[in-house]
């Protein structure tokens, strides 16, 4: 029985071997049809490489519903090398780049990837590989020739993007040239803006001083830079009325603009004797401190008309509260939506968001606002007008049942071409634009 055992031993290790070997040797399906394209619309610095799945990719099999494969064999990634054939110029080529060598990989069910590593100019070749749960790879699959990334002299995908700038450009042009020539553009009238006339009178007739607060930002804020305009007005309507304007600020830059600005008023309304300089001072920088100040002068001197035009945040609600506490006509605007809601439940009349800013065209009467605010009307109608026609046709399509038709395809047109990356027209060829992609 013993003679036996050695051999049988020895038979059994050898069968063992030979099958462990046949098993390790079995390899994945490589991939198919590989292709490197360089990416559109770029500057020549990526090149798209796509392949078709192996067959013993798992979702290569469930969605072609073919019998399911060897489970030892199922792929878990594609291996993607690159080689550089040529350089540009006098460029040269590391004996690294000469060979084969791996700059990526990818998960099972991928079929595209994006090389962002390439020199604009520069050929370079790529192949595939596909890798088992046992890290077995399969044969190679190469591209059939090098492909070479080339800067694209304009993004088509962007095409539309470049008509509607051009179009909102020329728009507003046309307008300045049409109020810079003397025509007056029909501005809408701001209700807030026309009751600061009815404020500024109401505290000359009480003999109180008028308010002015500029928020709490600096001189660099457009928001800031808007209120100085507003105030420009309030100031010259002050001068031509007889009251006394009062400006306190947050920072010692806006207290010099305000001064300026407001002597400035003083003198277009032929008042300039009117001036006192002292009454547009700075309290300080810390932005509860200031508040403080604020309302202690409104609770002492009673201001009739209190206007808020700048940049505010939490002391919104304290100014106004107390404004209308002590009975002030009160008119404020801000771009800040946060606070919009305080301004609307306690002051008279608020600007709402663009109403601010275009209160300083409206007040100003320059032929540049104007002109600018008369184009970007239009700019916003024109846009407006777009999404309303695309609804159209989108609900127009639905009705149908049917995408393939008219109404579907001027559905896709606007929502892919015009406000989308597809490009110019429809048969551009789809979306050109590479994500991620910042170029």
């Amino acid at each position: 029985m013993k003679t036996h055992t050695i051999p049988m031993l020895a038979i059994a290790t050898m069968l063992s071997m030979v099958s462990s070997a046949f098993a390790f040797g079995d390899a994945p399906s490589p991939p198919s049809n590989v292709v490197a394209v360089d990416a559109p619309d770029d500057a020549g610095e990526a090149i798209i490489l796509s392949w078709a799945l192996s067959p013993n990719d798992i979702f290569g099999t469930l969605e072609s519903d073919t019998q399911a494969t060897d489970p030892d064999l199922v792929v878990s990634v594609y291996y993607i090398e690159r080689r550089t054939d040529s350089a540009a110029g006098n460029g040269s080529i590391s004996e690294e780049d000469q060979g084969w060598r791996q700059i990526s990989e990818s998960a099972a069910g991928e079929v595209t990837t994006t090389d962002r590593k390439v020199q604009r100019g520069w050929s370079y070749s790529y192949r595939v590989c596909a890798v088992d749960i046992q890290k077995e790879t399969s044969s190679w699959a190469a591209t059939e020739e090098p492909v070479r990334p080339i800067m694209q002299p304009f993004n088509m995908s962007k095409a539309w993007l470049a008509i509607f700038m051009l179009m909102f450009g020329g728009l507003i042009a046309y307008f300045i040239n049409v109020a810079r020539s003397g025509k007056k553009l029909w501005v809408r009238p701001i209700a807030g803006l026309a009751a600061i006339d009815e404020a500024v009178g109401r505290a000359t007739e009480m003999g109180r001083p008028v308010l002015f607060v500029t928020g709490i930002q600096d001189i660099n804020e457009i928001q800031t830079l808007a209120g100085l305009t507003v105030l420009s007005r309030v100031a010259k309507t002050a001068a031509e009325y007889g009251a006394q304007i009062e400006v306190p600020t947050c920072r010692s830059l806006v207290m010099a603009a305000a001064r300026e600005t407001v002597e400035s008023a003083y003198l277009a309304a032929g008042r300039p004797d009117s001036y006192q300089p002292d009454r547009i001072h700075y309290l300080t920088d810390e932005q509860f401190a200031f508040v403080a100040g604020v309302t202690g002068y409104m609770v002492r001197e009673e201001p009739a008309a209190c206007v808020y035009m700048g940049g505010f945040y939490a002391e919104s609600l304290i100014l106004a509260e107390t404004g209308n506490h002590i009975g002030a006509i009160q008119v404020a605007g801000t771009a800040m939506p946060s606070q919009l809601p305080f301004f609307v439940a306690a002051c008279d009349y608020t600007l709402i968001g663009e109403e601010f800013f275009a209160a300083s065209a409206y007040l100003s009467d320059d032929p540049l606002q104007i002109g600018s605010l008369k184009g970007q009307d239009w700019g916003k109608f024109i846009s407006v007008l777009i999404l309303v026609i695309g609804i159209c046709f989108a609900t127009i399509a639905s009705i149908s049942g049917s995408d393939d038709n008219l109404w579907g395809n001027s559905r896709n047109f606007i929502k892919d071409n015009m406000l989308g990356n597809a490009g110019l027209l429809p048969a551009g060829g789809g979306d050109t634009d590479i994500e991620g992609d910042d170029s």
